[in-house]
């Protein structure tokens, strides 16, 4: 038997195709006959997001999303958690995939510490559980002097650690973790990626969208390269950085659709 087959799929992308209908403003020129340039009429401009990805994310993986900006990943981990609607194509998962962003909401007036009892409560936990595990999440954030300060004095850094530690202190099934990694120190961000793993490593996956590739390599079995939309390459990490690193190096993005 396979050794894919006795894997449990967890997620599965199913020609997914995302497009977004903008409003041009018409502020863009085009060359006339008569060699002046001229504002072009204003219009819908469609812009495709994501053209045809498809793949199979298992449990107990930890699955790295790179590629340049606009190559469409937060489109991507966006759609798999239901908060962007395919044009065509599916996703189908086993459980709601979580999203954890920077942009998460925490309501700035309130404390820190009334923030963790808000998260806690959303992510489905008891009254109890989140004061039994509060100081755990202070302590992972290094928030213990500012705990009881308002959101809105923090840095965007200290609200991000928060962030982070609030979300991830439940086991999740499916957690996508996009960009949260950039912020804080290098201690921290070991810390993250460490908590990561226990994630993964207690049958959970994981997503990571980040620009670090340190922190790919680091986290990672498996990467996923997307540009323009496509899916270029998605297989080990090292092997999927190396060819994204060269291609960046070159100044080339050569086609390649290259599945493992």
């Amino acid at each position: 038997m396979d050794v894919t087959e006795q894997r449990t799929p967890v997620v599965v992308v199913d020609d997914l195709h995302v497009t977004y209908r903008v409003f041009s403003s018409g502020r863009a020129v085009k060359k006339s006959r008569g060699g002046l340039l001229k504002p072009s009429g204003p219009g819908i401009r469609q812009v495709q997001a994501l053209r045809g990805i498809s793949f199979v994310a298992y449990e107990n993986e930890s699955i790295g999303v790179i590629g340049a900006n606009g190559s469409g990943k937060s489109t991507l981990m966006r759609a798999m958690t239901g908060l962007t609607p395919p044009e065509s194509g599916a996703v189908y998962a086993s459980s709601r995939p979580n999203l954890l962003g920077v942009g998460a909401a925490l309501i700035p007036n309130l404390s820190g510490e009334r923030n963790i009892v808000l998260g806690g409560l959303a992510l489905g936990l008891g009254r109890k559980e989140v004061e039994e595990l509060s100081e755990q999440i202070v302590a992972f954030a290094e928030l213990q002097e500012f705990i009881d300060l308002p959101m809105r004095t923090y840095s965007s850094g200290m609200q991000a650690r928060l962030k982070f530690a609030i979300a991830t202190i439940k086991q999740h099934e499916i957690l996508i973790v996009d960009e949260a990694l950039s912020v804080g120190d290098r201690e921290f961000r070991k810390r993250s990626e460490a908590r990561i793993r226990d994630i993964r490593d207690n049958a959970g996956t994981v997503f990571l969208v980040s620009h670090s590739m340190n922190s790919i390599r680091d986290t990672c079995t498996r990467t996923i390269w997307l540009n323009r939309g496509e899916l270029m390459m998605d297989g080990p990490t090292g092997e999927v950085v190396a060819a994204y690193e060269d291609s960046r190096s070159d100044g080339v993005g050569a086609r390649r659709n290259r599945r493992r």
